[in-house]
């Protein structure tokens, strides 16, 4: 009997899952999918390069010597990626995808909404000091919405959590309510459908489209910023939801009243329900993440606890950016073939340690340290200073530019220049930004001043 690949593969998985601890099983092989089997060799799909090259390393001669018994005679076992892995969202690729769930009776899929990740529910969103307030308030919507808390509005940095605890509440709304309709959109993306529809002589069907559903999604909001015509629709889909008690809830990277070019109506209207903030992770929220992580893509034996807390101890910035440090550590323990070690871990994230590290040490380099050393001499004030809660002007204006140098030198996020001032919040560091860049435009010997400080320090890129 001539058995197709997946049924040869199915047996030879049955007869390693015996072999393996289980923990091992479901975390390297249950992810994997037979995709050819030919002249006795079986190709093997896996979700990303790592898993190929680990499947590789500890259990393809495993495999085939199991082949006799399994199938009764021998077969080589190659590991590739699947072409259909290569596209699926950076932290799912380290994981078997979940079962698709059926819908249930009734369920409507609103039309201009792209799909809810099946991640971002409550379940899997972390609760710290951080955002402690903002999940409390998201909890309380998703039990009654348009109850309480109607606007819900969640300010932060980027990678924060804001989008997660916005899609949890409707994937909690809608496993009570199949039938509730839902629009979940970027602001950008409603701004090129009005567009579109005024292009169009649409208009009706877009108000629509809007007004007529249950629970709104926006994500963004801050892009509405001086687009007059965009806020003038938002205000009066605002206000045609509100009056219908239909849920609103939305997000952006600052509160309302600290948006520059928003109408008043609409930052009265924003505060009327709930504003509350998601601010920078601590060391302790951090590591829960990191462990949530783990446990979720099957990583708790590949990444020892004390790699963890490194990464946590190191990376205090954004949860997309602790995302971002595994998924680099995988991909260099890969390449090297390394077990995945402190030791490993320092050398995969240097760039990333350098550029959050706030200490001398180890040469000229261009990193937190260096910038605000480098403005406080131009400057004749202390690193101290700057770093202190003191504002009087001879420290402020030092300590602005810092900051604008780390933006632009470094492409940090705001939470991150906040922390390397004494945990300033990034509402601060916006201001900060744009007062650099307005005196810039202003003062001509400002701006040389700040070109000069700029190439110095670039010339301490390694």
């Amino acid at each position: 009997m001539t058995l197709t690949a997946h049924e040869a593969w199915s047996r030879l998985l049955d007869r390693a899952r015996q072999e393996l601890p289980e923990q091992t099983f479901k975390t390297w092989l249950e992810p994997t999918e037979a995709l050819s089997l030919d002249e006795g060799t079986i190709y093997v799909g896996a979700p990303d390069q790592f898993a190929v090259d680990w499947n590789e390393s500890k259990h393809s001669d495993l495999l085939a010597s199991l082949a006799p018994i399994a199938l009764g005679h021998p077969v080589s076992v190659i590991f590739k990626v699947s072409e259909e892995r290569r596209a699926r969202s950076q932290m799912d690729m380290f994981v078997a995808p979940p079962a698709q769930k059926p819908k249930p009776h009734g369920q409507q899929s609103p039309t201009n909404s792209p799909p809810l990740s099946d991640r971002y529910t409550f379940d899997y969103f972390v609760i710290g000091k951080s955002n402690e307030l903002a999940a409390a308030a998201a909890h309380a919507v998703a039990q009654a919405p348009g109850k309480v808390y109607n606007p819900l509005f969640i300010y932060g940095d980027t990678g924060l959590g804001k989008t997660h605890l916005m899609q949890a509440i409707a994937h909690e709304i809608v496993q009570r309510k199949p039938e509730t309709r839902i629009t979940f959109i970027g602001t950008e993306q409603f701004t090129n459908e009005l567009v579109a529809a005024i292009q169009n002589r649409t208009t009706a069907d877009f108000r629509r489209r809007f007004r007529e559903t249950d629970l709104l999604l926006v994500d963004d909001v801050h892009f509405l910023k001086g687009k007059e015509a965009m806020q003038e629709e938002f205000f009066h889909t605002f206000n045609a939801l509100y009056e219908g008690g239909r849920q609103i809830v939305l997000t952006s990277d600052r509160p309302p009243s600290e948006i520059p070019g928003l109408e008043t109506r609409l930052v009265s209207r924003f505060h009327w329900g709930m504003v509350a903030d998601i601010e920078l992770p601590d060391l302790e929220h951090r590591i829960a993440i990191l462990r949530q992580k783990a446990h979720l893509d099957h990583l708790e034996l590949t990444i020892p606890e004390e790699v963890v807390r490194f990464i946590a101890e190191n990376v205090r910035s954004s949860v997309r950016e602790l995302e971002g440090s595994i998924i680099k550590l995988l991909a260099y323990a890969s390449l090297k073939h390394r077990e995945i070690t402190v030791e490993v871990a320092r050398e995969a994230l240097r760039d990333k340690l350098k550029a959050m590290d706030g200490t001398p040490g180890g040469g000229p380099a261009l990193n937190t340290f260096a910038i605000q050393q480098a403005v406080a001499k131009e400057w004749g004030v202390t690193n101290e200073g700057l770093r202190s809660k003191t504002r009087t002007k001879n420290l402020t204006v030092p300590r602005q530019v810092a900051m604008f140098m780390m933006r632009e030198l470094l492409s940090m996020q705001l939470v991150e220049i906040g922390a390397a001032f004494g945990g300033r919040d990034h509402s601060t560091v916006i201001h900060s930004l744009e007062r650099v860049a307005t005196m810039m435009k202003e003062d001509p010997a400002f701006a040389q001043r700040i070109g000069k400080i700029h190439a110095a320090l670039e010339s301490l890129r390694n």
